[in-house]
Order: structure tokens, then C-alpha cells, then sequence
């Protein structure tokens, strides 16, 4: 009797055993990557040299302690809870814009729910004094190295100038994978200005296929431009996965725009989706290693408004009025399967 109770517990132990690490390996065979712009994350302190006086304690949005401890809480929120629901870990890399500087960066992670992510982070030429970064968690994804490429101006207007590429090399689930976290130009400008931007990471991609033609290559970023519009058609991003031609992309978000009819951000009525995630193409063929799972916005209730703007994204200022919201962009995630 005691023999049996003893090999019972013993194939007990063994089957637990076989089933939590049948789900762990389960969880580990997905992982996520995000983008979020994160509105206007200025810190309440005058960097020289930059136009950031709207963000001071004097300035025209009175933007002093209070109120940026408030944005760091509220972007921590959503940052933390990205993919949590299919990714228990949390996105391994999470492209980020608008932000001011390491401070801010420092700061944001300081937030209990973010402490295990870091940062890559170069100080660009925005006038505003506006960057990209690249949080990334460690214990997903090992930064190898990278760079932030300068934008040259189209036809020597330096008064819309693209943030700058920021390129991160890495690895992710043990296999090489390579990011660009992108701002391209506002609205402000003409579109040929970003036209102009996307030929320019088209530039880089091509030089970084040339070494690598198998590169697992994502590119992500505020573009600006629709999924459709004529940047994104010079960049290569197609519609279909099946259009893809070697050193193109897949842009998912075109059909979640068009036929979905959901976006990123909300002008005058209508939904844009200009926070985009492009997919190379050796993501979406791979037989090994990483590949293209999915995507989706992220739009939980607490990103929206309610009452006079009804559904518009929960931003962190309506005019000059403060709404202690998130951001005036929803954040984009796709996922990637081992």
C-alpha cells in the first residue's frame, strides 16, 4: 500500500511537472511588440536650446509637478496592461515618441509596473526637443546595438524635419531581429515630406538587407500618413501578406483601418491610423524562429473619452483645459509566435 501511494505521488509530481512546464513553454512561444506615442512627455524643466515653454510651470499649459506626475502614472497604465491578456510578460519591446529626454525616460520607469523594462534613447534635433526611444525588457530581448540615423531635409526645409531612425539591433526568443521606431513629419507638412522620410528608411533597410537578406525587420512608428497614402507605397508596405516581394513589407493595419474601421486617432470625426507596425518579409515566410502572429489595437475603455467627444481618444489636454488623460494616439501591438 505504501509502495502504491508512494509511485502515485511520484506520477502525480511528474504529470504537475509535465503540465507547468507545458505552460510556460506555451507562454514563452509568444511574444509581443508595441508602439505608443506618448503625447507630449515633458518634463517641467527648460532644456536650453529647445522650445519646450509650453510644458512649464509658467507656460501655456501650466505644466508643473502635479499634473506630470499624473501623465508618468497614466502612460505606465497602459504600457503595463499592453498584450498582458495573450503575453503574460508583457510586450519584450515597446517603441515610443514624444518624449523629451532621458529624464522623462528615467522617470517613467521608475513607475512600479515598468521597473523591469530599460531604454535606448539618443538625444535628437526636434526644435520642440521631441524623441523616439525603444523600452525594451531585458529579460526578452538583448539589445546587441544601435543608432539614431539623422532625417536630411526635403529640399532644404529644415522647419519639418523627421525626428530622426532610431535603429535597435537585438535579439528576441534567441534569434536576431532589428527595429526602426519612426516620427515622421506632422500634417503640417505637405505629404511629399514624407514621402521624402520613407525613402529614407526604405535607404536603410535596403542597406540593412544587403548584409542580412534573411533580417527579420520591423519597422514602427508615428507615420503620419495612412496605411494607404503615398509614403507608405514608397516605403513598399502592402495591404496583402501575400503581395510581399522580397525586401517589401506587410502593413496589417491598412485592412484594419479600411475594412475594419478602426484607427489610432480621431481628427474632426474621422479615424486615422498612423501609428504603424510593418512586418519584412522574412517574418511572415520564417519556417523557424520568429513570425508574424497578429496585430491589434489596443482599446480599452479608460482611452476614451465620454460626453462632448464622445469616442475620441482620452488625451492629456483638450485645448488648454487639462483632462489627466493618456494620449491623443492609441497604442498598436503585433505579436510574434516562436
Amino acid at each position: 500500500m505504501k509502495r502504491f501511494c508512494f509511485l502515485a505521488m511520484v506520477a502525480f509530481l511528474f504529470m504537475a511537472t509535465a503540465l507547468a512546464q507545458g505552460r510556460k513553454q506555451s507562454g514563452s512561444d509568444l511574444y509581443s511588440v508595441a508602439f505608443y506615442n506618448l503625447e507630449n512627455l515633458f518634463d517641467t524643466i527648460h532644456d536650453e536650446g529647445k522650445n519646450d515653454y509650453d510644458f512649464l510651470p509658467d507656460g501655456r499649459y501650466a505644466w508643473g509637478t502635479r499634473k506630470y506626475e499624473a501623465k508618468l502614472k497614466n502612460l505606465a497604465r497602459v504600457l503595463s496592461e499592453l498584450s498582458r491578456d495573450k503575453v503574460p510578460q508583457g510586450p519584450a519591446c515597446i517603441g515610443v515618441a514624444e518624449v523629451e529626454n532621458h529624464r522623462v525616460l528615467d522617470d517613467l520607469l521608475k513607475q512600479p509596473s515598468l521597473a523591469h523594462y530599460e531604454y535606448v534613447h539618443y538625444e535628437g534635433p526636434d526644435k520642440r526637443g521631441i524623441d523616439c526611444a525603444l523600452l525594451y525588457d531585458p529579460a526578452q530581448f538583448k539589445v546587441k546595438g544601435s543608432k539614431l540615423v539623422l532625417s536630411a531635409p526635403f529640399q532644404g526645409d529644415t522647419t519639418h524635419l523627421t525626428r530622426g531612425f532610431l535603429i535597435v539591433d537585438g535579439e528576441l526568443a534567441g534569434k536576431r531581429l532589428c527595429l526602426i521606431v519612426n516620427h515622421w513629419p506632422s500634417r503640417g507638412a505637405d505629404s511629399p515630406v514624407r514621402v521624402h522620410a520613407a525613402r529614407q528608411v526604405k535607404a536603410l533597410k535596403d542597406s540593412l538587407f544587403r548584409e542580412d537578406r534573411k533580417l527579420k525587420l520591423v519597422v514602427m512608428g508615428d507615420l503620419n500618413d495612412d496605411p494607404m497614402d503615398e509614403s507608405l507605397q514608397a516605403l513598399g508596405a502592402r495591404k496583402y501578406a501575400k503581395e510581399v516581394k522580397k525586401c517589401e513589407f506587410y502593413n496589417p493595419w491598412w485592412e484594419t483601418l479600411e475594412e475594419d474601421g478602426i484607427g489610432t486617432l480621431c481628427y474632426r470625426g474621422k479615424w486615422n491610423l498612423f501609428d504603424q507596425i510593418l512586418i519584412s518579409r522574412p517574418l511572415l515566410k520564417a519556417r523557424r524562429g520568429l513570425r508574424y502572429k497578429g496585430h491589434e489595437v489596443f482599446r480599452p475603455d479608460y482611452l476614451f473619452q465620454h460626453g462632448e467627444y464622445e469616442g475620441y481618444p482620452l488625451r492629456t489636454h483638450g485645448g488648454r483645459k487639462w483632462l489627466n488623460g493618456y494620449s491623443d494616439h492609441l497604442p498598436t501591438i503585433i505579436y510574434l509566435e516562436r
